[in-house]
């Protein structure tokens, strides 16, 4: 039998509007927060930067 594996990248923003949609999404190992954009058959990922260039890290805890 198969482990079940953790999914690494938890979403914790999703909006949609006509034209896409924005997520904006945590990799629960470092913190860090990425920005995820799709239109139509294109889509891009950039993480998530502060005034002072640093990316934006959050604390994901455990799901229980």
């Amino acid at each position: 039998m198969k482990e079940k594996k953790e999914k690494r990248f938890v979403c914790i923003h999703s909006e949609s509007k006509f034209s896409g949609a924005s997520e904006i999404w945590v990799d629960k190992e470092t913190g860090v927060n990425y920005f995820y954009h799709s239109a139509g058959y294109g889509g891009g990922l950039t993480p998530l930067l502060n005034r002072d260039g640093t990316p934006v890290i959050t604390t994901v805890l455990p799901e229980e």
